[in-house]
């Protein structure tokens, strides 16, 4: 008799489970849940990512104007044993005027074929290349890491804005375009001493 009691009891008790509409409306559930929480989200995984290309751009920006600012002042400058710079008393005169950069766009407009060769500051003028062609002579292995980067840079005269004759400062501009289209632009200046 103590078997059939323990038989009889386990037909009475309800089975225990999910039924298939509890199981939808929970899926149901936990699908708008994660609807709003990759709708909050997504946005700061974008934001993220911008302090990174920043950093690369800076990188980038810092490693071509050094490279821009080890050059000589001018083509006229003295790169022998000699101190005079140009436009000294006994030395060439400074190149007077810098070429604009042609309207249909940026591109190299110096006397040198290649990077190679830029002697002086004017060479970088109207330079225009992506991130790879840059970092392919300070680092060949960086340049999948920076193909998507644009680089483009400009001289000027300034040396009125130092009240020195305009030929004796230049200002260099490098702008570095990252792959979201932002641009950030990197100035300085190098003087004729």
């Amino acid at each position: 008799m103590l078997g059939n009691t323990s038989a009889a009891r386990q037909r009475n008790i309800p089975a225990r489970g999910f039924s298939l509409i509890e199981l939808i409306i929970g899926i149901v559930v936990l699908a708008i849940a994660m609807l709003f929480i990759s709708a909050i989200l997504g946005p700061l995984f974008v934001r993220s990512i911008e302090p990174w290309h920043q950093v690369r751009a800076a990188e980038l920006g810092n490693s071509l104007m050094n490279e821009i600012l080890a050059r000589s002042f001018d083509e006229n400058s003295s790169r022998g044993s000699t101190l005079l710079r140009c436009g000294d008393a006994g030395a060439q005169a400074c190149v007077a005027t810098i070429p604009n950069c042609p309207a249909s766009g940026m591109s190299a407009t110096t006397e040198e074929a290649s990077r190679d060769l830029y002697d002086d500051v004017d060479d970088f003028h109207c330079l225009n290349v992506n991130g790879s062609a840059v970092t392919t002579n300070l680092n060949p292995s960086l340049q999948a890491s920076y193909n998507q980067y644009q680089v483009q840079v400009a001289v000027s005269h300034a040396g009125t804005s130092a009240g020195l004759a305009a030929t004796q400062v230049k200002r260099i501009d490098v702008a570095v375009t990252l792959p979201n289209s932002e641009v950030i632009t990197f100035t300085s200046y190098k003087g004729n001493w």
